[in-house]
């Protein structure tokens, strides 16, 4: 059997992530009715991150488990990796000892070399380019919020970063329009703009993204591993937060979505994220439901 491995939103078609967002939200339903649900008994996942993490980790670990599997964490210093053994060896290894491999990696090429020598599923935890699996409880929380995404519009204020790429693929996958409103110099990755076609629009101008738009989403100015560049950043980003001004020029009742960590003040107003429109808490938790989805399909894909 060919193993499927999830690196960006294009490994999985589009009717298999609607069908897994669906899925995401029953599996939601069942843990709120404390319904027991564990199909991945006697699997085991590994992670290994390069990089810290609070929601990807604690999601990946609680989800195993409530699925009846096991985890375990590892860091670069808990790894022959840190000692210069080759990305190849260590995906040869750990691929006949676990059944699944999550990976949150400094750069996608090493997440991409690693799957190909995986004879289990890899799944991408972030990357320098990607996030796929944000984007997956992200879409389940627009769709709970919602309905179905298909042709309306999201608008995507600041960094264009590897989130800003997944929400990219997103709209391709799922059908809607991302605006995206970045300073000059911090624009996303031209190929994915462009692969994009009509899915993405570029712009400099926050306001213009925002009016109309069903949802507006940022993230944090400054990633893990652009903390020197911090300073800087702040002051390239002025006039792109998303406050309540900018808020209005959305429709009504628009959305407001951040994947965490948020700093108050800087990317968003406190009294968004923190007001009746954001909707960042059911979007945190729905990365354990999204990912449980996952895991679900990518080990058990005969039941889907």
């Amino acid at each position: 059997m060919t193993v499927r491995h999830f690196l960006t939103l294009f490994d999985l078609s589009p009717d298999e992530l609607e069908t897994l967002v669906r899925r995401a939200i029953v599996l939601k339903r069942l843990r709120d009715r404390g319904e027991p649900h564990m199909p991945l008994t006697g699997k085991v996942l590994a992670m290994i991150f390069e990089k810290a993490s609070t929601r990807t980790r604690v999601s990946f670990e609680a989800g195993m488990a409530q699925l009846g599997g096991t985890s375990f964490f590892l860091s670069p210093r808990d790894t022959q990796l840190d000692r210069g053994e080759p990305v190849e060896d260590t995906a040869r290894v750990l691929g006949r000892m676990v059944d699944v491999i999550v990976i949150r990696a400094n750069n996608q090429a090493m997440i991409e070399r690693f799957a190909a020598h995986s004879r289990v599923p890899v799944i991408n935890a972030l990357s320098d380019l990607h996030h796929p699996c944000q984007l997956l409880a992200d879409i389940q929380t627009w769709v709970e919020q919602r309905g179905m995404v298909r042709g309306r519009t999201a608008a995507w204020i600041g960094d264009g970063n590897n989130v800003c790429h997944s929400w990219i693929e997103a709209a391709r996958q799922f059908g809607f329009t991302l605006r995206i409103a970045t300073p000059k110099g911090y624009e996303p990755n031209a190929d994915i703009v462009k692969a994009a076609g009509d899915h993405a629009v570029l712009s400099s101008d926050p306001k213009a993204a925002t009016r109309d738009a069903d949802l507006v989403v940022t993230d944090t100015w400054a990633s893990m591993g652009q903390e020197e560049e911090k300073a800087q950043r702040m002051k390239d980003f002025t006039g792109f937060t998303v406050d309540r001004a900018l808020m209005k020029l959305a429709k009504p009742d628009a959305l407001f979505m951040h994947c965490l960590p948020a700093y108050r003040g800087y990317e968003v107003a406190a009294e968004v994220i923190d007001g009746p429109q954001s909707v960042v808490w059911d979007e945190a938790e729905n990365r354990l439901h999204a990912q449980k989805a996952l895991l679900e399909l990518l080990l058990t894909p005969s039941a889907h």
